[in-house]
């Protein structure tokens, strides 16, 4: 007996449906994104938090040389999960479609303008063949006219609109979390103690400052804010231990 190629040859082209209408190699570079470390975003009524876990493949590593939040502007900033490579390739973009915009109209992009402009760029990377779909999911984070945004951009091209959002392998986690825990009129030092909590759940190692990056915009100045070693380390003191928070939740299933 011969068999076909794995997935009837449908995962050959990216041009080619399968016959339940599927898109192999655009599912395939949404695998690529679980398997990336996590990231995630918070917005509340006094700006927006991004954080991510950066822990290092070696020791040998220059720490500042791993980046994985990058900004776009002064007002805007994006959190990646997946191919890293590609997220330069994609954050290089929006940056000059950014300075493109502001050059042409006297004025700052808005974030859904530079959202869109992304995922327009990755669905025409599953329509033409000879291209591949690129492997990252981006957390697109700013404040503009219409105050704190932030987005979520697929390796389809789809993007959407969250109060408070995770990518790459704690996605799951993360997301239970934020379900019971956020709310939107947290302040500001609130939301990144938020965002501390669901990214240690997610941590496969101990939270420190040099594992873990926090950018913050504040709505008042509309400003990226890369925080510090030391204003991190500040929050992560103030987190409750892992714990009690284990046994906050078995008291209240034995209620």
């Amino acid at each position: 007996m011969v068999f076909g190629p794995r997935g009837g040859g449908y995962d050959h082209a990216i041009t080619v449906f399968s016959p339940d209408g599927s898109l192999y190699q655009v599912s395939y570079a949404a695998e690529a994104v679980k398997k990336g470390s996590t990231a995630l975003g918070v917005k509340c009524k006094d700006g927006i938090v991004l954080a991510v876990d950066k822990s290092l493949p070696s020791n040998l590593v220059e720490a500042e040389s791993f980046e994985k939040i990058f900004q776009i502007d002064d007002h805007m900033a994006t959190a990646s999960s997946g191919i890293i490579a590609d997220a330069r390739v994609l954050v290089d973009r929006a940056r000059i479609q950014a300075q493109i915009h502001k050059l042409t109209y006297d004025e700052e992009i808005s974030v859904m303008a530079l959202t869109k402009s992304i995922g327009d760029l990755k669905q025409m990377h599953t329509q033409y063949g000879g291209l591949r779909p690129f492997g990252v999911s981006l957390i697109i984070a700013g404040v503009d006219s219409d105050g704190p945004q932030l987005f979520v951009t697929e390796p389809s091209g789809a993007f959407l609109e969250w109060k408070a959002t995770a990518i790459g392998s704690g996605k799951p986690q993360a997301m239970d979390m934020f379900e019971k825990e956020y709310d939107q009129e947290k302040t500001l030092d609130a939301s990144i103690l938020l965002a501390l909590k669901v990214l240690r759940a997610s941590m496969d190692e101990e939270m420190e400052a040099t594992n873990i990056e926090v950018v913050v915009i504040e709505s008042g100045t509309g400003k990226f804010k890369r925080m510090t070693a030391d204003e991190v380390t500040g929050f992560i003191s103030q987190l409750p231990p892992e714990e009690e928070e284990g046994d906050e939740e078995s008291t209240e299933e034995d209620e």
